[in-house]
């Protein structure tokens, strides 16, 4: 491995002026597989109201997979991208002038081995490998603007996501439960305030913003009425199916059948995984 830091001039002072920057990344030998890129520091404009990132942005190509275009608030995040052969990685951070908004960030960017037990699952964006343990959105937060096209509440979710967040099976445990972190850490699509109380969607209800967890159930013992989940409100369920993964799916339009995309703020979940059963050889 080699850590290799990738930060805005003068850091941890903040950028408050138009630029860009790029970090080229290039494999350190043959042997090395794939990166792990920590966002120990990244604070960026936020989207407009639609979700586009097109004050700043962070943009990765090169990679063997893809990488959203991310902005806003997204310290703490992390991502892990494979090379395509021996071409090289792109990091592309770019900030608008005149805007009164103090940017900073600072990466690491780990090189991974193609042999090495930590190297990510391909189809993994996110890969975590604690038996419990927390997941973001990209710029997830509380906080929304407001659109000017339709005077509401706009999004801090982004457009165009397509990732998995994996989570490594530990020894002896069959399944994984997932569930909100708090009353309102799940909104993802709709309206936001039309939907009282909020409730979980499913299914052909979720046909623009969602995520998927393959085959779920209540913790009763229900099967959930899809893998598929979206609304204003998540409900606690337990996958069997392995690997573990969500996958974070986003369009390029904040509307849906159910009409515009109003407060939407991403989700934060918490997952956990749990120990072998007899229940859970039989569910699996």
């Amino acid at each position: 491995m080699n850590n290799t830091y990738f930060s805005n001039s003068n850091f941890p002072s903040a950028v408050t002026t138009g630029g860009r920057c790029v970090m080229t990344i290039q494999k350190c030998n043959d042997d090395i597989c794939q990166v792990r890129i920590d966002f120990l520091a990244s604070t960026l404009a936020q989207p407009n109201p639609v979700g586009v990132c097109n004050s700043d942005s962070l943009v990765i190509v090169g990679g063997g997979g893809s990488v959203p275009t991310i902005c806003g608030d997204n310290t703490g995040q992390h991502i892990y991208l494979d090379f395509n052969g021996n071409s090289t990685i792109e990091m592309i951070t770019s900030t608008l002038d005149g805007l009164n908004v103090g940017r900073n960030w600072n990466y690491r960017i780990t090189q991974i081995a193609c042999a090495c037990p930590t190297r990510a699952p391909s189809g993994c964006l996110m890969y975590y490998t604690s038996i419990s343990g927390t997941v973001r959105s990209f710029n997830y937060g509380t906080t929304t603007t407001t659109n000017p096209v339709t005077n509401l509440l706009g999004t801090r979710e982004l457009i165009n996501e397509n990732y998995g967040i994996c989570v490594s099976m530990a020894p002896g445990y069959c399944s994984i439960e997932w569930s909100s972190c708090s009353a309102n850490s799940f909104i993802v699509s709709d309206n936001e305030a039309s939907i009282s109380p909020p409730i979980p969607l499913f299914g052909n209800d979720c046909d623009a913003d969602f995520v998927v967890i393959p085959n779920p159930y209540f913790p009763n013992g229900t099967r959930a009425p899809s893998d598929r989940i979206c609304g204003n409100s998540f409900p606690t369920v337990i996958s069997y199916s392995k690997p573990f993964v969500l996958t974070v799916v986003t369009n390029g339009n904040e509307t849906s059948t159910l009409g515009p995309d109003v407060g939407n703020v991403g989700f934060c979940l918490n997952y956990r995984q749990i120990l072998c059963t007899a229940d859970s050889t039989i569910l699996g």
